[in-house]
């Protein structure tokens, strides 16, 4: 409650423009332009240096206090010296006044003492006569400065020299006071200033740790991919940066097949999403990905199960050009991104050579089995990622899955193979 109260105390109204407040021992300064060439050069050459310009100008502001606080201690001695000279002057011209009536009248004892009639020793008379005299001005003089009431100088000296200590001291409290809340004002714009460019830079390296978190998902799909296209002749190119022929980025990465060896036989665009798409806005990033990108089939990369778009199921081709897989966000080189690689291959080879006669139904089955087996080897990994021990006898399971998966895409590749012969 007490620092409550004399924050009340301390705060300085709002001004006309609402520029300066005083908060206690803060300043608050909003929208103040200081127009000053050599504070703004200051300034602006410790900021190059490495220095923050909030903390500059709070320090050019609290040593400004001082030097002021200083000028106006100076200027009250100054004023009382002036006081004092003053009245020390009208004291100087009393004494002369008075020593000069003190003259006169040790003439008239000297005449008076030394007639024709006086006949003891001149030099005796003339030292008696003047320490008669200097006493009695002494006495008259210690009167008067002993005195209480105005016949004394000293106590008009000290009448006016208190006076002016007193204004001076009520004028120095309140210019201290105005200037304490100036400072106070100043500190508190200068401390909502540091708060909005902290915010800005919270929101600002959020807005930067989730790109990053994007990107890093991105490349690692890329890694992977372009480590599959090794394995087949293939090239995978990452577009993620660059736009296409119809001005956007859509499509992350583009696998063109058997290019590392001869020509281009097709080309497949994955697009990288660590998000959940509708149904809707998926159609729309895989075929604009595939305009862009002049692909031939699609595939959706998604960062989990929990991203697969509502509705849909992984490795489950879609419109004749389109699949979608889920993969570990932090190991997407798995099996189900090599499966949708291989299929969406195959559909694009097949695709292209009109000529070849391919068991259609032999390549529909193998693909089912093949997404089954997947489907058991992801419900057991699942259940690995909950057990700390003993998980040999689960993993050489998932692994024969695994295998069992590879032997149907196999005999995908044979049909594609034997077709091609023929």
């Amino acid at each position: 409650m007490e620092a409550s109260e004399q924050q009340q105390v301390d705060q300085l109204p709002l001004d006309a423009r609402g520029a300066v407040r005083a908060l206690g021992d803060r300043l608050v300064i909003e929208s103040l332009t200081v127009s000053d060439e050599r504070a703004a050069r200051l300034v602006r050459e410790r900021a190059e240096a490495g220095q923050d310009p909030a903390e500059t100008v709070a320090s050019a502001i609290e040593v400004g206090a001082r030097v002021l606080e200083s000028e106006g201690t100076a200027a009250n001695v100054d004023y009382v010296k002036r006081e004092f000279q003053e009245s020390l002057g009208s004291l100087g011209t009393e004494l002369g006044e008075a020593l000069e009536e003190g003259t006169g009248e040790l003439a008239e004892v000297i005449a008076a003492t030394f007639g024709a009639d006086r006949s003891d020793s001149v030099q005796e008379q003339i030292k008696n006569a003047v320490a008669e005299h200097v006493d009695k001005r002494i006495s008259d003089l210690t009167g008067k400065l002993s005195a209480e009431d105005a016949s004394n100088p000293l106590n008009a000296i000290q009448v006016r020299a208190t006076t002016a200590m007193l204004e001076a001291e009520e004028r120095h409290r309140k210019e201290t006071r105005a200037m304490q809340e100036q400072i106070s004002g100043l500190r508190e714009n200068l401390g909502r200033v540091l708060e909005k460019q902290e915010a800005d830079d919270r929101v600002a390296e959020a807005e930067e740790a989730g790109t990053r978190k994007g990107r890093s998902f991105e490349e690692r799909v890329h890694d992977a991919l372009e480590r599959i296209a090794e394995g087949r002749g293939d090239v995978a190119l990452h577009t993620g940066d660059v736009k296409g022929e119809g001005g956007s980025k859509k499509g992350d990465t583009v696998v063109e097949i058997g290019a590392a060896e001869g020509p281009c036989a097709g080309r497949i665009v994955f697009e990288d999403k660590d998000r959940q798409l509708s149904k809707n806005k998926m159609r729309d990033e895989l075929n604009g990905a595939m305009a862009e990108r002049e692909a031939d089939f699609a595939v959706l990369v998604v960062a989990g199960e929990d991203r697969i778009p509502a509705g849909h199921e992984q490795l489950t081709e879609y419109e004749g050009d389109k699949l979608i897989v889920a993969v570990d966000p932090d190991e997407p080189d798995a099996l189900g991104l090599r499966l949708a690689y291989r299929y969406a291959r195959l559909r694009v080879v097949m695709a292209r050579d009109g000529a070849l006669e391919v068991d259609a139904g032999g390549v529909r089955d193998a693909a089912e089995k093949a997404r089954a087996a997947l489907k058991r080897a992801q419900k057991v990994r699942l259940a690995l990622s909950n057990i700390d021990k003993s998980t040999k006898s689960a993993r050489e399971h998932v692994d024969g899955m695994v295998a069992e998966v590879e032997i149907e895409l196999t005999e995908i590749e044979g049909l594609i193979a034997a077709a091609d012969t023929d």
